[in-house]
């Protein structure tokens, strides 16, 4: 998986150093690799809402993700490729690594 963390984003929906059809680019080139499983961008930040659930079951839940970085969760993608340094160029090329951005690549569990 691809995790696409966003260095930021501005107005006009553009990050550091790519815009929407470096994008649309890098979604053709996975999709005619043939290594598409699934992807999805994520909605705008403020409509984050985190749920923590203390040791008694008492749940919290709080507005927004509150992490303490300047990166945000952008959206992902699942990609199937033979081993990990085939994952590592597909996430170079993809236009979240760039700027303040990065991808992070990560083993799908298979728990079968």
């Amino acid at each position: 998986m691809l995790l696409i963390n966003a260095g930021s984003v501005a107005e006009d929906g553009s990050a550091d150093g790519c815009d929407v059809q470096d994008w649309v680019n890098f979604d053709k080139a996975v999709q005619d690799a043939g290594i598409f499983v699934s992807g999805e961008s994520l909605a705008d930040l403020v409509t984050a809402t985190s749920v923590r659930v203390a040791a008694d079951g008492t749940r919290t839940v709080v507005d927004g993700p509150f992490a303490e970085t300047r990166e945000v969760l952008g959206g992902f993608y699942v990609i199937d490729v033979p081993d990990l340094d085939v994952a590592l160029e597909w996430a170079a090329r993809c236009p979240g690594a760039l700027g303040g951005g990065s991808v992070v690549v990560r083993p799908v569990a298979d728990f079968a």
